[in-house]
């Protein structure tokens, strides 16, 4: 039996929207063409925020209507508010990724909303997709750089919550990587037997060294649905210590090494991940694309002093 996992590519939103350079439109929607033929099941395009709040993703109407489609592949936008939704089902969207906070406070520093706020922002976007998908991600859900722990049973509210609006599918983010393996594996469980119909995803941030290990506790307790950026670049310009994401390429060997089918083309991410320095103008992370694939082999040193 085929062991399948799906890989979610959000460097496009989550990895742009902390770049202090802008990546001009017809660049974005060059790479997001490049990565819409790697294999991937799903693409975060942008986000339709205020242009004051992420200038980076500015030009989010034109991404989207400015991409090349291709079949199998879901395009998604993160919205904050119905009025954001409105604009990205105009510009064609798959799916709609709404957000909320599990704390109090870090919904407030991100949306400048409260938590009852939020809840009923959803329910109106909930009332527009016209036949598209609605997926919910739950920020701080492992952990809040404000607050500190976030109790388990906030974010099952949180879940019930959304699954009351008929939002099926939902994103766990450990928004400033503050989970850990153990903390991972007994929330996905608890989650996923709570509510078995929810199309689950997991996505971590790689703040502190643990980001595959999160990852592989989450695919443990049952997740078959990850989140990750290209390079490892990302994280929330409104959590004080954010960092990367989960590097895609390296999330993607890991994976394959361990015997699960992404259905992702590795040589073919390695290879858009060589061309973003020059897009971003900087260097960026990733261990497989400093080292290559663990089926990469060498020719044998000829001598003791190349063995030096």
């Amino acid at each position: 039996m085929t062991r399948r996992v799906f890989v979610h590519e959000v460097a496009p939103r989550d990895g742009l929207q902390i770049e202090p350079r802008f990546v001009p439109t017809e660049d974005k929607i060059a790479w997001i063409d490049a990565l819409s033929r790697t294999g991937l099941a799903k693409i975060e395009v942008t986000s339709f925020t205020s242009p004051r709040a992420i200038p980076t993703l500015a030009d989010a109407d034109a991404v989207l209507r400015g991409i090349a489609r291709v079949p199998g592949v879901t395009y998604a936008a993160l919205v904050p508010n119905a009025r954001g939704a409105e604009r990205a089902l105009a510009a064609n969207v798959d799916e709609l990724n709404v957000v909320m906070s599990a704390s109090e406070s870090h919904n407030q520093a991100n949306l400048r909303m409260t938590s009852a706020q939020s809840l009923a922002q959803l329910a109106a976007i909930a009332s527009l997709p016209r036949g598209k998908v609605i997926n919910a991600s739950l920020s701080t859900a492992f952990g809040c750089p404000f607050e500190g722990d976030v109790p388990a049973a906030r974010v099952f509210d949180r879940v019930a919550a959304f699954v009351t609006l008929g939002i099926t599918r939902i994103t766990l983010c450990d928004t400033t990587g503050m989970a850990n393996p153990a903390q991972v594996g007994t929330l996905c469980r608890q989650i996923a037997n709570r509510w078995p119909e929810l199309e689950l995803t997991a996505h971590f941030h790689n703040t502190r060294g643990m980001g595959l290990a999160n990852a592989a506790a989450a695919l443990d307790a049952g997740v078959r649905r990850f989140d990750a950026a290209l390079g490892g670049i990302g994280g929330c310009p409104f959590a004080p210590g954010a960092s990367g994401n989960v590097c895609t390429e390296d999330l993607v060997h890991m994976l394959e090494a361990m015997g699960w089918d992404t259905g992702v083309d590795l040589d073919a991410l390695l290879a858009i991940t060589e061309r973003m320095p020059a897009l971003l103008g900087h260097d960026v992370e990733g261990q497989v694309r400093k080292a290559g694939p663990a089926t990469r082999r060498h020719a044998l040193p000829q001598s003791r002093d190349e063995l030096a």
